[in-house]
């Protein structure tokens, strides 16, 4: 299969759409969103096709905390109905900001949310080891007490703080994404495996069923990019470039990393679960798949990856 050298892949991060320093309101989320779809906008002017993907981790920890307080009168969702939730809510939002922004340039690229399930296995072991942090941070005497009259697992996120954790099982295939190619094929701009997809497993008779777990939209991103032959794999976080020795003063940022370095790294524990982990894994998982280019920026400095100013570079 050959790889578009001007589809990308680009994987959103869930703090650019909910970051931590909000109320977490409609109008504040539509702002944030609407300031990141200028930089989107950008690559769409710069020609490249653009196939988007985003987190759901501060939404779906949001929407389970509201399901705890409301289950004395509302019965409450499982979790795999929880990430579909978020994935319509978040799309409706950037689907619309990001039209918004395609228009003020005269661009009439349409622009479509898919709710889209990813097959995991139902015999991972992450289903018995939950790792993936969700929701907001907490201290430690808040999780205590959270753990105490939930039951939740609390575990501590890279010095951030305590986060709920689930079991975060490896994406397998994506039920949609031949409805992604053609969405792509006919000029349309997809959002999809939001949240990393709604988890599903195939049963023995051929149907699938859902999952309580989240899965890591960095991993099931990568997934994507090989599924549809995008030459680059974008992948967006709150930092323009990866970072080794991340928060030390011995902290310096790298512009390039063979696969080889970047499993070293991850080796010698630079890159933690809760944060850049996940990305450089997802870089590895997609050159190793035969991919072409992965850069990890920010949102704010994408452009400027994509023509070869900043970021990181993931090689072979």
């Amino acid at each position: 299969m050959g790889f578009d050298p001007r589809l990308a892949v680009v994987a959103i991060g869930g703090n650019a759409t909910f970051p931590p320093t909000i109320r977490g309101t409609a109008e504040e989320q539509f702002a944030i969103v609407n300031d990141s779809c200028e930089h989107l906008a950008r690559m769409v002017e710069g020609g490249y096709r653009l196939v988007l993907t985003h987190g759901n981790g501060p939404v779906i920890g949001n929407i389970l905390i509201r399901m705890a307080m409301a289950s004395s009168v509302i019965a409450p969702m499982p979790m795999d109905i929880c990430v579909a939730d978020s994935q319509g809510g978040i799309g409706y939002i950037i689907q619309q900001c990001l039209l918004n922004r395609l228009r003020e340039r005269d661009i009439f690229t349409p622009v479509v949310s898919l709710v889209t399930q990813v097959e995991v296995r139902a015999e991972d072991p992450a289903f018995q080891r939950p790792s993936k942090p969700i929701g907001r941070f907490y201290t430690q005497e808040q999780a205590q007490r959270i753990q105490a009259e939930t039951g939740w697992g609390m575990l501590e996120d890279s010095g951030r703080g305590y986060r709920r954790v689930v079991p975060s099982p490896q994406p397998v295939t994506i039920l949609e994404l031949d409805a992604v190619r053609r969405l792509v094929e006919a000029g349309v701009i997809p959002i999809t495996v939001g949240g990393g997809g709604i988890p599903v497993v195939r049963m023995p008779d051929g149907r699938y069923r859902g999952r309580d777990a989240v899965i890591d939209k960095d991993l099931a991103s990568a997934v994507l990019a090989l599924g549809l032959g995008a030459g680059i794999f974008l992948i967006l976080t709150g930092v323009e470039a990866v970072a080794l020795d991340f928060g030390k003063p011995t902290q310096r940022s790298v512009a390039t990393l063979t696969v080889g370095e970047a499993k070293d790294h991850l080796d010698a524990g630079q890159f933690p679960e809760g944060s850049m982990g996940p990305k450089v894994r997802a870089a590895i998982q997609y050159i190793e798949g035969g991919g072409q280019t992965v850069l990890i920026t920010s949102l704010e400095r994408a452009l400027d990856a994509l023509q070869g100013k900043t970021g990181t570079r993931i090689e072979p």
